[in-house]
């Protein structure tokens, strides 16, 4: 479609902008220097504040008139802001969706003759909206796009221009048919000659469900995105309650006044852990996974970005929504959580370089909305980022010259691809699970072929009190600890602390190497699977598997883990059950062990125990305790 020349907002779609209250004092080279290599998250797992108001400040910027003293920039600042301006017309809308409602947005129209294409970026779930990911913006425009962000319905604070109205449906039927309106909306005043979707969490949900439902939209982008919400938040008959929470405390309101009545009675029913099928039901109809049939159908180029330690959205449940794409596909894993990859791109504050995830999906829309052949058409599906291969060194105070305790990174982890995401993994190896450990000692996970009798694996209990939290959590806080440990400083756990009352624990011998290199004492590649034999004294039992690669000196990092809660259970009577821990990319060095430890609770997870009753394990013969180790 061809570009019109004459101002496309002459005839009202455009609204004046009226600012953000505490922006008029704009942004001083220091304090903009001071976000120099931030992510998205602060230590509590909010938005950083200082972020949000450099997105709010360059939003201000870009659609003040050139000769209006507000909100001063730093030069690099001002500079980008002006030089965007120069090719594409800024102006603020309040786009109208078919019930009425009004979408809070902002458009970027190229000013060059066209053909343009358009990118289409629905807002994050955060109280801030679409001038969070301000940069992002100017980023695309930079690279010939229009742009139309927006903020989903119900989110924002408010009294800021950035606020939609309606109540928020949660990636709903009104999600779809809002992003379909806001097509409308750009067709009709950017006729855009093609029309991707680039959403990070909540917007790339709302990005694939609006491609599955509309096709109109040409490519999808998905960063740190659910495939199943169902899955995502309520698996292995365990709610992710952490997650929820953390969701909740960042619509910009009390639930009663951000989301309808069935809503906020689903949400009631997820956190006092009734109806949950109807929970399910209600995960289904907001899950990409749903509709993969239209997806598929519709032939979208669809592009996700995650996490390996993704705290919201668990990495397991996308895979099985990527495995049953049948259109041209990615799929990035980075170190790290939920937007800690792509984070300090999306918001500007990457240390003067190219953020890399960002860098791949901007080449999936370039390739897929332009045509430019730049090397996306040889990529292989899968890429994955190997835990945690990256080179640091210690960040040292520039007054004392003593180390800080942080690193920094300065060789980036390796990276592996493979054509499907069935080849990642190679091979498996069995370990089996000793019943040796009386007196709080660890049992051993023994290589198949390497015991000394049948009776090492099979034939044995051992027990632990249940209901009270261990040392082997799986972080300290969502987001704040993958976006530690995307910077080059994963979290340390101290083994000897991990409570063996309250914990059933198993560590292997030293690991040679298998392949004779003597680089590497095992390369887990895939999701790793557990089985064992339970019984408890109560009705239920709570299981947090966690897999840890244990240096020599007993300090160890987070491999993977996964929680299972067991109902129905009759006292003193068995039930064997198996689970696949989240999958992992992760390298264990020569003369490392691997560590399994099984405990009942974790604070991301509501758990089925019943604190000081004694759940206990077993391996009969018939069907004996393993773990089953992916290799790559």
């Amino acid at each position: 479609m061809p570009v019109p020349q004459d101002n496309p907002f002459a005839n009202g779609s455009s609204e004046e902008f009226p600012g953000f209250p505490g922006t008029t004092t704009g942004l001083t080279a220091a304090e903009a220097a001071r976000l120099t290599g931030r992510g998205l998250w602060a230590a509590d797992g909010t938005v950083d504040p200082d972020v949000a108001r450099l997105g709010r400040t360059l939003a201000t910027a870009l659609l003040n008139a050139d000769d209006d003293p507000r909100t001063p920039l730093p030069a690099e600042l001002a500079a980008r802001v002006q030089e965007v301006r120069a090719r594409a017309l800024p102006a603020y809308h309040r786009i109208e969706a078919t019930d009425g409602i009004r979408l809070s947005a902002l458009s970027l129209r190229q000013s060059a003759a066209g053909p343009h294409p358009l990118v289409v970026v629905p807002a994050g779930w955060t109280p801030h909206g679409w001038p969070l990911f301000l940069w992002s913006y100017l980023d695309l425009a930079r690279r010939g796009y229009h742009v139309l962000a927006y903020t989903p319905r119900g989110l924002g604070t408010p009294g800021l221009p950035s606020t939609s109205e309606g109540l928020v449906d949660i990636a709903g039927p009104h999600d779809w048919a809002d992003g379909s309106a806001v097509v409308d909306f750009a067709i009709e005043h950017l006729a855009p000659s093609a029309i991707g979707f680039l959403g990070a969490s909540y917007g790339s949900g709302i990005s694939q469900l609006v491609a599955a439902h509309d096709d109109r939209v040409t490519a999808v982008v998905a960063l740190s995105t659910w495939g199943n919400l169902a899955t995502g938040l309520y698996d292995h008959g365990t709610r992710h309650l952490a997650a929820v929470k953390a969701l909740l405390a960042l619509t910009g309101g009390p639930v009663e006044t951000k989301f309808d009545k069935a809503n906020q009675e689903v949400l009631a029913d997820f956190l006092a852990g009734r109806n949950l099928d109807r929970v399910v039901e209600w995960g289904r109809l907001r899950a990409p996974e749903s509709y993969l049939h239209l997806t598929n159908e519709n032939e979208t180029p669809t592009f996700f970005s995650n996490a390996w330690h993704e705290g919201l959205f668990a990495v397991n449940q996308l895979l099985e929504t990527f495995d049953d794409l049948r259109v041209p596909k990615r799929l990035n894993l980075w170190i790290g959580d939920h937007t800690a990859p792509e984070g300090p791109g999306l918001v500007g504050t990457e240390p003067g370089e190219e953020n890399l995830p960002l860098a791949e999906a901007y080449a999936w829309l370039d390739h897929h909305l332009k045509g430019e052949r730049n090397g996306v058409e040889e990529w292989e599906q899968v890429c994955g980022q190997v835990m945690f291969t990256y080179v640091t060194e210690p960040v040292l105070d520039p007054g004392t010259g003593e180390p800080t305790g942080e690193n920094r990174i300065v060789e980036e982890a390796a990276r592996e691809s493979r054509a499907d995401w069935s080849r990642f993994t190679t091979g498996v190896e069995v370990l089996g699970l000793t019943g040796d450990g009386a007196g709080g000692a660890d049992g051993r996970l023994l290589p198949a072929g390497e015991t000394s009798a049948p009776s090492e694996v099979t034939g044995w209990r051992r027990s632990f009190l249940a209901g009270v939290d261990t040392e082997a959590t799986v972080m300290d806080g969502l987001m704040s600890t993958g976006q530690a440990e995307r910077a080059g400083n994963p979290k340390t756990y101290d083994t000897r602390k991990i409570d063996r009352r309250h914990a059933v624990v198993w560590t292997s011998a030293p690991l040679t190497p298998l392949t004779g290199d003597g680089e590497v004492g095992r390369r887990v590649r895939g999701a790793p699977r557990l089985r064992l034999t339970v019984r408890s004294t109560a009705g239920s039992a709570g299981l947090v598997a966690h897999l840890f690669d244990v240096s020599e000196d007993g300090t160890a990092r987070i491999i993977t883990h996964e929680p299972l809660n067991v109902y129905g259970l009759t006292p003193g009577q068995d039930r064997t059950v198996t689970w696949r821990l989240q999958a992992a990319a992760y390298d264990i060095a020569p003369g490392h062990r691997l560590m399994l430890v099984v405990d009942s609770k974790d604070p991301l997870y509501g758990d089925a125990s019943v604190t000081w009753t004694q759940t206990a394990f077993g391996s009969p013969e018939g069907a004996p305790s393993f773990l089953e180790l992916p290799l790559g």
